[in-house]
């Protein structure tokens, strides 16, 4: 399994095609849903991805983004005005300020993750027998491990 060849299968490629378009759809899907208050797909990235990696300035953000700055410093004063994150000195360089997550900040990223769960676990129970659900366990764990290799 963990061979190393040229050539791949056809049913190694068929399964990376089918699992690219499904994921790319599901993550569609999911962020075409509406959730009350709802941010852009811009502004929840930029609450994920503070909450995953801590503070950042508006310039790292946007980097990360692959937005323009100006683009990103609007989305910051948004979240700010929302409450959702804050701007402070960086104390490594004052004149750099960082933006951070703030506990509401945090708690709405927490709310859209967790009507979109709710959503995806409801359309799942709707459409697959018990033991699908556990395929699609098995198979997210394979993938999953794929993804750390």
């Amino acid at each position: 399994m963990s061979e190393r060849r040229d050539e791949v299968s056809e049913s190694a490629e068929r399964a990376a095609r089918d699992a690219w378009v499904a994921v790319g759809r599901l993550v569609r899907r999911l962020r075409e849903l509406a959730v009350e208050g709802e941010l852009s797909a811009g502004q929840v990235s930029v609450l994920t991805r503070l909450d995953k990696h801590g503070p950042a300035s508006a310039s790292e953000l946007a980097a990360a983004e692959r937005v323009r700055p100006q683009s990103m410093a609007k989305m910051v004063m948004g979240l700010e005005e929302a409450g959702l994150v804050e701007r402070h000195p960086d104390p490594q360089d004052g004149r750099r300020r960082l933006v951070t997550l703030t506990g509401r900040g945090l708690e709405r990223r927490l709310d859209v993750r967790r009507a979109r769960e709710a959503w995806l676990a409801r359309a799942l129970q709707e459409r697959c027998s018990e033991r699908q659900l556990q395929m699609i366990t098995e198979v997210m764990a394979l993938l999953d491990e794929v993804a750390q290799s």
